[in-house]
């Protein structure tokens, strides 16, 4: 009996006897599944890419590139795929060596249709079992990532993030931004109101500089009341575009909570990387950023600052 969720549900038929390979795919198509199919593992691998299948029925005996070396380079993807193998092979050793390859499960033809079937239901429950605990596995990991206050990310997991920008960005010739921002005079904030609406502007920092990031764009509490923001694929106009729309939206907002309020304004230092000449990572340029930004502040705090390889910056 065909089932809705099926509709979505991709199967991949890899066997060289066509017999075999049509008898396969009307059967999962007459369930509902949506079906592909290939005689070869090279064709295979090139479909996992197009096709991103749930699941992969693999016959085990074919030219060129046979099943268990397939299934090898299959589970070098990320990504995990189901896979059951399909095989005239029916003798024990066979068996034991293709589970123990990686595979799910192992079927021997000939076979039932309806144990086939049984046993594809199967395998599909066990990949989303597998999905459902990766996306767990990804929301943890973001728990523990993201800071509790701010909603940003912690610097635990921030500079992993930015190298990895930077060497994306290198690859393709692009520049990635670090901004470092820190709060003027925060320190009155908690001095004449109370610790908790200090946490309370913070929280509400971290919302605007949310506001104002684009997707592919991240940030985090860099430590206290100072934030390192990561501007992907910008150039320096367009960085200091958003680092003076930043400024403007903390200078133009009253931040308020029960009986306390206040106006603060805030500082901001930025460097850019330069792709092909600078080979920084992402420490590096951090420190550039925080250069900026420490001249921001000698300077009267409330503006913004770029750091340019080719001046010379006071150092703290």
């Amino acid at each position: 009996m065909k089932e809705e969720g099926r509709q979505g549900q991709r199967i991949l038929v890899v066997d060289d006897d066509l017999a075999t390979l049509k008898l396969v795919a009307k059967a999962l198509e007459f369930e509902g599944y949506r079906v592909q199919t290939v005689d070869s593992g090279q064709a295979a691998l090139t479909q996992m890419r197009d096709y991103l299948p749930h699941l992969v029925l693999l016959d085990v005996s074919m030219p060129d590139l046979n099943g268990l070396e397939t299934l090898k380079l299959l589970r070098s993807a990320d990504e995990y795929v189901a896979t059951v193998f399909v095989s005239a092979k029916s003798d024990t050793e066979d068996v034991i060596k293709g589970l123990d390859a990686g595979a799910g499960d192992y079927i021997c033809k000939p076979f039932e249709v309806k144990e086939l079937l049984a046993r594809v239901r199967s395998q599909l429950r066990i990949k989303d079992l597998h999905d459902r605990l990766k996306v767990a596995n990804e929301k943890l990991k973001e728990l523990v990532d993201i800071d509790d206050l701010t909603g940003l990310f912690n610097m635990r997991s921030l500079y992993k993030k930015l190298d990895f920008e930077i060497d994306r960005a290198e690859r393709h010739g692009r520049s990635v931004c670090v901004m470092m921002m820190d709060m003027d005079h925060f320190k009155r904030t908690n001095d004449e109101n109370d610790h908790l609406f200090g946490s309370y502007v913070l929280g509400q920092v971290g919302k605007l500089i949310r506001d104002n990031m684009r997707k592919i764009d991240f940030a985090a509490r860099y430590g206290g009341d100072e934030f390192l923001i990561v501007l992907t694929e910008i150039d320096e106009p367009g960085a200091r575009v958003f680092a003076e729309r930043l400024r403007e939206a903390i200078l133009e907002t009253t931040f308020s909570n029960g009986e306390y309020k206040i106006n603060l304004t805030s500082s901001i230092g930025f460097a850019i990387s330069r792709p092909g000449r600078d080979h920084l990572d992402g420490r590096s340029l951090v420190k550039r950023a925080d250069k900026a930004l420490y001249r921001a502040k000698n300077r009267g705090r409330n503006r913004c600052e770029f750091f340019s390889p080719e001046e010379d910056l006071p150092t703290e």
